[in-house]
């Protein structure tokens, strides 16, 4: 028994399909303390969007603790946090046209949900918050009453009020229209449905199975809930931060959100931090309304401000498209080779394939982490192979993956992988 399975909680999830204890990690490789090197197709569930110690925000992150710069504020002022607002408005808000008060709620994304939903229901004075099927925001109790995921709900030990779920875009087929499902929901008195404070969505729905809203879709969605004064929120923790090729998620459909979420790969470095981006007409706080203690993460505000570089230009969101186009290719050829009927879906530098046998992803991420490739799951089920790699990848990187990919599934299908399995435990056997 190891040190992590004597004394670590059963909680913990992602060693268990990732068995190896990591030291050191460059770009899009990471290493094991044998020294085995693993090509990574996770990038931490979307915080390392910039690969892995990228060296530019290394340096800034580096000068700023040798000068002794503050690290600790709370919610007071400092020269990290005000660098990084400026920035943050001249690279990324003003070229788009947006105008947004800044909050930083704490260091998670479930703290930034836990804001923009607790803000939404003292705007309008209403109660309700409406999120869709399959959707994921957070394990604390107000994000998990608008997360779809009945096994992260349970978790809760209490009942999770105040929410009501609808139909995600294709939930019910590609012919149904969700959004009038929920639009004659509103119109009707006598629905169930009392008026909501607020409608929370993901644009790609990542840990619920890479599931994709279409451009019209949320257009509508955005008419829907400005014509009945909702708020809507963008949760781009996830697939914000450039990882569906624009910095933000929802410019493709050319909405403006009242309210939007981002962490994770926010800090560019893999350094707690989050925001609330909020109308300016919706910022209705008093003082100290809602607070926490590690709202002013200075290096997290560095290293943010350093990420910042990689959006002064469209490089990276031209290679994101190229890359994003890489992989759908392959995919699609993949699946047509050896899985006919496996849907493959994605945006940018997210996809997924859905097998028709829901055993079967897990199963190739176990085959693709043998070949040193760690590459996770998703969806209710675990029944979607979920490629994420870091946004700055090179193109021989990716290209290797995916055939890694590629084999792992072949090795399955074969049973080539099964029988390996079998032969490792028996020779374990032999020597206990």
């Amino acid at each position: 028994m190891n040190t992590f399975e004597q004394f670590e909680s059963e909680v913990r999830g992602y060693c268990r399909s990732f068995p190896a204890v990591f030291s050191s990690a460059k770009g899009a490789w990471m290493t094991d303390e044998a020294g085995e090197r693993y090509l990574d197709f996770f990038a931490g569930a979307g915080v390392l969007n910039y690969g892995h110690n990228p060296e530019k925000i290394k340096q800034a992150l580096l000068g700023y603790l040798m000068r002794d710069g503050i690290t600790h504020t709370l919610d007071m002022y400092s020269q990290a946090k005000q660098r990084f607002i400026e920035r943050f408005n001249e690279v990324i808000l003003q070229p788009r046209g947006l105008n947004y008060k800044f909050q930083f709620p704490g260091p998670t994304g479930t703290n930034a949900v836990e804001a923009a939903l607790k803000l939404a229901r003292k705007v309008t004075g209403r109660e309700q918050v409406v999120g869709f099927t399959n959707a994921f925001h957070g394990m604390t109790l107000g994000a998990l009453a608008v997360t779809g995921n009945s096994f992260k709900r349970a978790g809760a030990g209490v009942p999770l009020s105040h929410a009501a779920s609808v139909p995600f875009d294709g939930y019910m087929g590609e012919d149904v229209d969700t959004l009038s499902y929920f639009e004659a929901m509103l119109h009707d008195s006598g629905s169930g449905m009392d008026k909501p404070a607020a409608v929370i969505v993901e644009t790609v729905q990542a840990e619920g199975g890479v599931n994709v809203a279409s451009v019209d879709w949320l257009r509508r969605l955005r008419q829907i809930t400005a014509d009945h004064g909702i708020v809507l929120i963008v949760d781009d923790i996830q697939v914000g931060c450039g990882r569906t090729g624009s910095f933000f998620s929802f410019e493709e459909a050319g909405i403006v959100p009242d309210i939007v979420t981002l962490s994770k790969a926010l800090s560019g470095y893999g350094l707690p931090l989050a925001l609330v981006l909020i109308k300016p007409e919706l910022d209705l706080w008093a003082p100290g309304e809602h607070n926490g203690t590690f709202r002013g993460h200075c290096p997290a505000f560095v290293t943010a401000t350093a990420a910042l570089t990689f959006w002064e230009d469209e490089r990276l969101q031209q290679a994101v498209a190229r890359r994003g186009r890489m992989v759908q290719v392959h995919l699609e050829k993949m699946a047509a080779k050896h899985a006919p009927g496996a849907q493959v879906r994605g945006r940018g530098l997210i996809w997924g394939i859905e097998f028709s046998d829901a055993t079967l992803a897990s199963r190739v991420s176990k085959a693709c982490f043998a070949r040193k490739l760690v590459v996770e799951t998703a969806g209710i089920d675990d029944q979607v192979l979920k490629v994420l790699p870091s946004l700055t990848i090179n193109d021989a990187e990716l290209q290797y993956g995916l055939d890694v990919i590629d084999a792992s599934l072949s090795a399955v299908l074969s049973g080539a992988d099964e029988q390996l399995a079998q032969e490792e435990a028996l020779a374990l056997a032999e020597t206990a």
